[in-house]
């Protein structure tokens, strides 16, 4: 280094006798050398003095160090240097009248002749020691290599190194340790929105509604109170945007039950899932079943799984969509509808259903305005007393359609679509912490057993145990999951027969239960009242959560009565994937959900999902077929699609032939049917037909 050059500082660190010297000028070049103290009659002096490179030292001239001592701007020697090593250093600057300011630096550099100072908001314990955040990004890496994270994970873990200042903690995260101040991404506020609460005794129901709320309660909670203020009683059609466990479904109840009881007709709540509309008949049939017949409407079955048959003269008709679907396909009277609730309209954008869903709707609209007109020149009588309401033109009211999420990313867009005023409340009752940790497939099970078991051991101020829900991908696992875990749970899935189903909610809803390891039947809104949602996975199936499933799983964690705040864990697996097909790993999923907008409700037609739905409306509707379709959300290409059923011999002009009319009673897409009436001409075995369905179904 040219003694022209000006030093701005010398740096010495004590390694064993000698001292490690880095110097550094104003062009950032640096010096790394060795120095060895003597004893002189004069005190310690300068001995040994060389340029460290990397292949081993060269000597310089003793006196070259004093002069780049008498150069530098300053002078510093590391606190990690002991005492007595730091005083005879500062003893032999004391002879040439220099001195020398003790300060911290980062002991990995220290090591190599590397001057790098630090502070208590930039040191990083590591194994006792305290480095600069740089060689502890160098470590963690190092041990990330070893993890095959993604680079959104890292990023993440790098984060959390900086804002904890402990590389070993951060290190644990990826052994599936459970340290909150770590693992915790971030915290979902329970939030407020001034809403003036209708007093019950204001609502001017039926009296038979009237009565029943009256006894339980003295106002509407607040996403009910603006329902009531923007029209729900008085037969607005509306979409109900609030989050879980904010009394989404009281609105439905209180204009369906008022309108039935006043003889404007029945009352349909529509679920996407069977499991879900089971529970509902059961709620419906003990709160209201001294008022009005219950039945219920599962896929194509006439009979439920306790052998109670479906009746379509009941009052209420709790139903899933293919349920309903299949009963308007093959031509059932389902009566004088008065209310329809769709719960869980976000269902539309779902790739596999959402199109279903979206045919139904237009096919359940018009077979209301149908029933209607027929209504009209066959004027009825109410059966109960009530007395019929019209609207303000005069006309006695029609169907009222109320769709009801918890997670729709563009309501407005939706609700112009489906024609219903949108009534959007974003209140979240009780706050979410939401916590991210990192475990491989056999550890997932030795996490999510302590975090089960700590939020049983925990008891709210409402005095209700802490209970999780955990999010699986398959049957199979859910059983395996239930089975290692120490406190009492279960596994629960479409799959089990209803008794079982029905044992599992009653012991979970007496709090027999720690927890219960589902699928995506809890998802859609079973009732049960978690404190803890733990994903054990980030996928169902085969393919991986959207971030509208994801919220709506995790809004199961904290209900308002039972709990002072919710609590979700992912459990991550870095690198990990359940198949080939699937786009990107576990980890970059985890970060994408978590920081994830809702995507927007958008209706996409294939040439397969095109065909299904214009062929049921066809079948339902005949020559109508053309605006039914035209009134659905998503853009459908009619022409196309009628040219295709055409090709197909699924329909003679526009009526179905009789293979057209059991495909769309059967619910089968082209390529199945075909598949199916190719099997029995070559009287191939049954099962190997439906074996060969499911495989190019998975293909596709």
């Amino acid at each position: 280094m040219s003694q022209q050059v000006a030093v701005e500082t010398l740096f010495v660190h004590g390694v064993g006798d000698d001292y490690l010297v880095a110097v550094t000028n104003d062009d950032e070049r640096t010096l790394s050398a060795r120095l060895a103290l003597g004893t002189t009659d004069a005190g310690p002096r300068p001995a040994k003095f060389a340029r460290r490179h990397d292949s081993g030292e060269e000597p310089l001239r003793p006196d070259r160090f004093v002069d780049l001592a008498r150069r530098a701007d300053r002078i510093r020697i590391s606190e990690q240097t002991g005492r007595t090593q730091r005083e005879r250093f500062q003893e032999m600057l004391d002879g040439y009248q220099l001195d020398a300011k003790t300060v911290r630096t980062c002991r990995y550099c220290a090591n190599v002749g590397r001057y790098s100072p630090i502070t208590s908001e930039t040191a990083i314990e590591a194994d006792g020691e305290h480095i600069c955040p740089d060689c502890a990004r160098r470590e963690l890496d190092g041990e990330l290599a070893h993890h095959d994270v993604s680079s959104t994970a890292a990023d993440r873990l790098q984060e959390l190194l900086l804002d904890v200042q402990d590389l070993e903690r951060v290190k644990n995260l990826l052994s599936g340790q459970l340290d909150p101040d770590l693992t915790k991404f971030d915290e979902m506020s329970a939030t407020t929105e001034a809403v003036d609460p209708v007093p019950v005794e204001s609502l001017g129901l039926h009296s038979g509604m009237q009565d029943l709320l009256d006894d339980r309660f003295e106002t509407l909670l607040p996403v009910q109170s603006l329902a009531v203020q923007n029209g729900a009683l008085d037969g607005e059609d509306q979409l109900v945007v609030s989050a879980t466990a904010t009394g989404k479904t009281l609105i439905g109840e209180m204009a369906g039950l008022d309108r039935l009881l006043r003889g404007e007709g029945k009352m349909l709540f529509l679920v996407p899932l069977v499991a879900l509309a089971n529970q509902k008949y059961e709620d419906f049939a003990e709160e209201y079943g001294h008022l009005a017949d219950v039945t219920i409407r599962v896929g194509a079955s006439r009979v439920r799984g306790d052998g109670e048959r479906f009746d379509p003269d009941a009052d209420i008709v709790v139903g899933t969509y293919e349920g309903i679907d299949h009963a308007l396909r093959v031509g059932q009277d389902l009566g004088d509808i008065g209310t329809v609730v769709i719960d869980e309209v976000h269902t539309l954008e779902d790739d596999d259903r959402g199109h279903r869903l979206d045919g139904l709707i237009a096919r359940l609209k018009g077979y209301c305005e149908r029933s209607a007109a027929r209504a009209e020149r066959a004027p009825r009588n109410s059966e109960r007393g009530g007395t019929t309401r019209e609207r303000d033109n005069g006309g006695t009211a029609g169907t009222q359609w109320l769709y009801l999420s918890a997670t729709v990313g563009n309501p407005g867009w939706l609700a112009r679509k489906l024609r219903a005023n949108l009534v959007q409340f974003e209140e979240r009752p009780v706050p979410i912490e939401r916590h991210v940790t990192f475990a491989d497939s056999q550890e997932k099970a030795r996490v999510a057993n302590k975090l089960v078991r700590r939020e049983f051991d925990r008891k709210s101020s409402k005095g209700f145990r802490g209970q999780t829900i955990v999010f699986t991908n398959s049957r199979r696992r859910c059983h395996e999951l239930s089975r290692k875990l120490e406190y009492e749970a279960a596994a629960y899935h479409a799959g089990l027969d209803y008794s079982r189903r029905k044992a599992v909610e009653r012991q979970f809803a007496n709090q027999d239960l720690a927890a219960v390891v589902t699928t995506a039947a809890l998802a859609a809104g079973v009732d049960f009242p978690a404190s803890q949602v733990i994903f054990d996975s980030l996928a169902m199936g085969i393919e991986w959560l959207t971030v509208q499933e994801f919220h709506q799983m995790l809004g199961r964690a904290g209900r308002p009565d039972y709990h002072d705040r919710g609590v979700v864990y992912v459990l991550v697996e870095p690198d990990g994937s359940y198949h080939s097909s699937m786009e990107g790993s576990e980890d970059e999923t985890a970060f994408r959900l978590l920081k994830g907008e809702m995507e927007p409700v958008a209706m996409r037609y294939d040439e397969t999902s095109a065909v299904e739905e214009v062929l049921a409306n066809i079948t339902v509707a005949g020559g109508d077929a053309k605006a039914l379709t035209e009134r659905m959300v998503g853009d459908v290409p009619m022409k196309h699609a009628v040219g295709k059923l055409l090709d197909y011999g699924f329909i003679d002009g526009l009526s179905p032939t009789p293979l057209g009319r059991a495909v769309t009673r059967h619910f089968l897409e082209p390529g199945a049917a075909f598949g199916m009436l190719d099997g029995i001409r070559k009287g191939t075995d049954p099962y190997d037909t439906v074996a060969d369905i499911e495989l190019r179904d998975e293909e596709r």
